[in-house]
């Protein structure tokens, strides 16, 4: 008779592209700084481990097999495929370096302008953080499963342009752990992020600025 049978302790139904953020590290001060820039407009993200391999090794004599060492495969990193579905230049600008610049009135976008061929640009390296949801029998948000890739940078990017159709952009993302550093981690979280608008933030500061005055 086999042993008892244990039913798996968790398991944790996940849907949608709930939320992306990317955690940047900011050295150029004199104390590093984190900043985090989050966006929910993605609606799909593919991952493909990628691995490097080592041939089996097999001794056959005379048409039979005496031994053999078998394949190893090492994980060197995951390839992120982010689809997204707006044009962001601050996350652009992240993967594959560039100059963004604003009206200096208005404070709106007029322009991205990628790294000169042969540059050194070749973006910010981040940590990616993608958020799916977990809902329960009664069609209700529990929880959200949140997976980190560190040590990630963007390929490249090309734009591409259809009648009829709104541009969405695919981001070709690699994440490649340093040593000691698993590929990714996942956690569980009962809230997401709260997206706040840059413009909210700078109107509030300065209104708190003049009510010190």
């Amino acid at each position: 008779m086999p042993s008892t049978v244990y039913k798996s302790k968790n398991e944790i139904p996940t849907i949608d592209v709930a939320l992306v953020t990317i955690e940047v590290v900011d050295n150029s001060g004199l104390e590093p700084v984190t900043y985090e820039f989050g966006f929910d407009t993605a609606n799909q993200i593919e991952t493909e481990v990628q691995v490097e391999e080592q041939d089996a090794v097999r001794l056959v004599v005379k048409g039979k097999l005496r031994a053999q060492k078998p394949k190893e495969a090492t994980i060197t990193g995951v390839q992120i495929t982010l689809h997204d579905n707006v044009f962001n230049p601050e996350l652009v600008k992240i993967l594959q370096g560039g100059t963004i610049t604003y009206d200096g009135t208005t404070g709106a976008l007029t322009g991205y302008t990628p790294p000169v061929a042969g540059s050194d640009d070749k973006g910010t390296k981040f940590t990616l953080n993608a958020y799916s949801a977990q809902y329960n029998a009664a069609g209700t948000i529990v929880q959200y499963e949140k997976t980190a890739f560190p040590n990630c940078q963007g390929d490249p990017i090309a734009f591409n342009s259809e009648d009829g159709a709104f541009r969405a952009p695919e981001y070709v993302i690699n994440s490649m752990p340093n040593t000691g550093e698993a590929p990714y981690a996942v956690s569980y979280v009962s809230t997401l992020p709260t997206l706040t608008d840059p413009a909210t933030t700078n109107s509030s500061s300065s209104s708190n600025t003049e009510g010190d005055g």
